[in-house]
């Protein structure tokens, strides 16, 4: 029951304030240092009642000693007694010997009713011995635990510094959306592709105006042949172009 009550209440403390702190945690690394003071503190109440615990069958060990010596004494008074009353009985004294074996028998009684608290202490020892062990070996637990909470707060501490700086990149990359159209990027972009189109309109607009006057340029050569073959029919001197 001890044990039941000791561990019971602690750990209800720890929960308790676990799930408070990890509710209102902002700073993770303020989170687990309280926790860590909070569970060591917690084995100190622990050590405390543990050692309440101890004292308390320490009284009951010395108390059943004391009974079990008590008893053992009181035993060799009656033997004394009762030899003591065979004597005097052996020497004619039978007043003087029955006084001594009352004594002994008072002597007896006595023995019996410390024998008696002995027993009844002893079931006591055994369960409160058993439960100091348990305490024992749970405070042990907890000890270890705690070792294990402060390596832990080192991972913990590390994997939320890594977490934090993740999500402060993933934050960037999201404020900067090279393909939104109201980013300065994306305007910026725009204007790019527009001077691109306007460089290749003007391309396409040279070339064409290139071939158009070379095509003016055909066409004048043309003209010029029927002029001169009109020419030569007024004379009366016909060509050809297959002429030499």
């Amino acid at each position: 029951m001890a044990k039941q009550s000791i561990f019971g209440r602690i750990s209800t403390l720890v929960k308790a304030n676990i799930n408070s702190m990890i509710d209102s945690a902002e700073d993770p690394q303020k989170m687990l240092d309280q926790l860590v003071r909070d569970y060591t503190n917690s084995i100190v109440d622990a050590e405390g009642a543990i050692a309440e615990t101890i004292g308390n069958l320490r009284l009951l060990e010395r108390d059943h000693q004391e009974d079990v010596q008590a008893a053992t004494e009181w035993g060799n008074k009656a033997l004394a007694a009762s030899r003591k009353a065979d004597e005097l009985r052996g020497a004619g004294n039978s007043a003087d010997a029955d006084k001594f074996d009352n004594l002994a028998k008072i002597a007896l009684q006595r023995q019996i009713s410390e024998e008696n608290e002995a027993k009844a202490i002893a079931p006591t020892i055994a369960s409160q011995t058993e439960v100091v062990d348990k305490l024992k070996d749970g405070l042990n637990g907890m000890k270890q635990k705690l070792e294990q909470l402060k390596s832990k707060r080192s991972e913990l501490l590390a994997r939320a510094k890594t977490a934090e700086a993740q999500n402060k990149v993933h934050d960037a990359v999201r404020s900067i959306d090279v393909l939104d159209p109201t980013s300065e990027l994306g305007r910026f972009e725009d204007k790019v592709r527009r001077q691109e189109a306007l460089a290749a309109g003007k391309q396409e607009l040279a070339a064409s105006t290139l071939d158009a006057q070379f095509n003016q340029l055909e066409d004048v050569g043309e003209l010029t042949e029927v002029e001169a073959r009109l020419a030569a029919l007024k004379t009366g001197q016909p060509q050809s172009a297959i002429e030499g």
